[in-house]
């Protein structure tokens, strides 16, 4: 490789790392350097080979709470150790605050955080990743009948595909994707020029209803469970028009 901006630049740009500044000025140096969009094709074919091969296996929930457990009690070992008794009152307060600012900033996206399959941030985290070029859709079409069996053979489940365009929100493909180590399926509508990402999962939870909406950084979520799969439709549309959509795929 010759040109510096595939060693310095490609890998920064394709994890997200870069700002906004430089990641256009990469996308504008792609357009004259067929060796950085050959190799950029590349490792984003590789990502995608590797994203469905499921070359891991999830960990069991049992052994989640018992590394939980065990690092919490780590935690609060060192902490005896260096805090004074005398400020444990103090330092008890300032927790219970935290803890309540933290209940509010930092939701699971279900009610109960100890069946919840991934949280809030990392919903967040793969919405905005999968903004990034080349990222947003594996199967591009508008039609179910063809995003649907797509999925077919690429995951251990096929989650339920629709249209809603005349109700203006559009399909526009799907992709695979990770959340708490989990694969699972992305759909992808817009709606007024913006992206909607509606994740889907299988569960043996018992069907919800839609639950309140969630907001961090922007973006919002709603998450439901309905008919043996686990929804969660996240956006920075507005609340009512990610509602809509949330009631229309209830159906």
């Amino acid at each position: 490789m010759s040109c510096d901006s595939t060693r310095t630049v490609l890998h920064g740009y394709l994890d997200g790392e870069l700002d906004a500044t430089r990641a256009a000025e990469f996308e504008r140096h792609l357009e004259n350097c067929r060796e950085c969009a050959v190799a950029l094709g590349a490792e984003e074919s590789l990502r995608s080979s590797l994203q469905r091969s499921g070359l891991y296996e999830n960990a069991p929930v049992s052994l989640r709470k018992k590394v939980r457990a065990d690092l919490d009690a780590a935690t609060a070992s060192s902490v005896a150790l260096r805090i004074p008794a005398w400020r444990w009152l103090a330092l008890a307060a300032a927790l219970l605050i935290v803890a309540s600012v933290s209940w509010y900033a930092w939701p699971r996206v279900q009610n109960s955080a100890s069946s919840a399959p991934f949280t809030a941030a990392e919903l967040i985290d793969a919405h905005v990743r999968s903004l990034q070029p080349g990222h947003l859709t594996d199967v591009v079409s508008s039609d179910q009948h063809t995003v649907k069996p797509w999925f077919n053979g690429k995951l251990a489940f096929v989650p339920p595909v629709k249209d809603f365009a005349d109700e203006g929100f559009a399909l526009i493909g799907g992709r695979l994707d990770v959340l708490g180590g989990q694969n699972v399926a992305a759909l992808v509508y817009a709606r007024r020029k913006h992206i909607i990402n509606v994740f889907v999962l299988p569960t043996k939870e018992p069907d919800t209803p839609i639950h309140p909406p969630g907001l961090r950084q922007g973006y919002q979520w709603r998450h439901w469970r309905h008919q043996g799969m686990e929804y969660c439709a996240v956006s920075d549309v507005s609340d009512s028009d990610l509602y809509e959509l949330a009631q229309l795929l209830y159906q």
